[in-house]
C-alpha cells in the first residue's frame, strides 16, 4: 500500500469526465495508498460513496456544504444519515460556512451546519469543515460543539490556528501551502503541532507548484508534503508517514480498516 492519505479529495464525474476510472486506477502506483471522497450535497455524496464501494483505497464522506445549504429537500437530514450508515464513510463532510457570496444566507447555512454537528455526535463521526470569510462565526460554532475533525484548506490565522488544536482539532493545509503568496499559511503551519496536521488535495481543485492552475489529483500530495516537511524540519517521506497516521487516528480510530 501506498504512504499518501489525501485525506480531502472530491472525484466528482463532472470535473474528470472519461478519465476518472484510469486515474483512480492509476494512484496506487503513484504511492497514494488512502483516499478520503468527499461530497457536497446528498448526490454527491453518493457518487463518493458509489467510488468507495469500487476502490478498496476510496473512502468517502456525506455531508451538505454551505454553498448548498438552500433550497433542500424536506427530508434531506433523514437522507444524510442513511448515507452516513454505509460502511466506508468515514466522516461527515463537507459542512460549515462560506461568506464569500452573499447567498445562500447566513442564517440558513448556521442552521445546516449546526444539525450536522449535532448529527455528527449523535452518531459518532468526526466533521471536515469548511470556512471561507467566516473564521469569526466558524470558530464561534466550534467552540460550543466541540466537534471531532480537521479544518480542511485552513487559510487562517497562526492564531485561530492554536485555538483550533486547542479544541482538539486536526488542521488541513492543501497546495495553497506551495504558492509564493502563502506567508500565512505556512505561519499557521508552523504554529501547529505536527500530529495535527492533515495533508490534502482538494482535488481537482489547489494543484501545488508546479503545476498550479492544473486539474489536480491525489498524487501531486507529495508536492504539499515537500513544503510541509521544510517547515516542520522533517523529511518529505518521514512528514508524509506522520499525516498518513494522523489522518487515520482521526478518522479510523486505531488506523485499521476494513479493506
Amino acid at each position: 500500500m501506498g504512504n499518501i492519505f489525501d485525506t480531502h479529495a472530491h472525484y466528482f464525474k463532472e470535473d474528470f469526465g472519461g478519465e476518472l476510472d484510469d486515474i483512480l486506477a492509476e494512484l496506487p502506483s503513484k504511492n497514494v495508498g488512502r483516499v478520503l471522497a468527499v461530497g457536497c450535497d446528498i448526490p454527491s455524496s453518493m457518487e463518493e460513496i458509489a467510488l468507495a464501494e469500487r476502490y478498496g483505497y476510496i473512502y468517502a464522506a456525506a455531508g451538505i456544504h454551505p454553498e448548498n445549504a438552500s433550497d433542500l429537500p424536506d427530508n434531506w437530514e433523514r437522507l444524510l444519515e442513511k448515507l452516513l450508515e454505509h460502511k466506508k464513510v468515514a466522516a461527515l463532510g463537507e459542512i460549515g460556512l462560506d461568506y464569500h457570496y452573499p447567498e445562500p444566507n447566513r442564517e440558513v447555512q448556521h442552521d445546516v451546519f449546526i444539525k450536522q454537528l449535532e448529527m455528527a455526535k449523535r452518531l459518532g463521526l468526526p466533521v471536515i469543515i469548511h470556512s471561507r470569510d467566516a473564521s469569526g462565526d466558524t470558530m464561534e460554532i466550534l467552540r460550543k460543539y466541540k466537534p471531532r475533525g480537521v479544518l480542511h484548506c485552513f487559510s487562517g490565522s497562526a492564531e485561530t490556528a492554536r485555538e483550533v488544536v486547542k479544541l482538539g482539532m486536526y488542521i488541513g493545509f492543501t497546495g495553497v501551502l506551495t504558492f509564493k503568496n502563502s506567508k500565512k499559511a505556512c505561519a499557521a503551519c508552523a504554529e501547529t503541532p505536527i500530529e495535527r496536521l492533515l495533508l490534502e488535495t482538494d482535488c481537482p481543485y489547489m494543484a501545488p507548484v508546479p503545476h498550479r492552475g492544473e486539474r489536480s489529483d491525489s498524487s501531486m500530495i507529495a508536492f504539499t508534503a515537500a513544503k510541509m516537511a521544510e517547515i516542520k524540519g522533517v523529511s518529505t517521506e518521514e512528514m508524509i508517514d506522520i499525516a498518513r497516521k494522523n489522518g487515520e487516528r482521526l478518522f479510523f480510530g486505531t488506523g485499521d480498516t476494513d479493506e
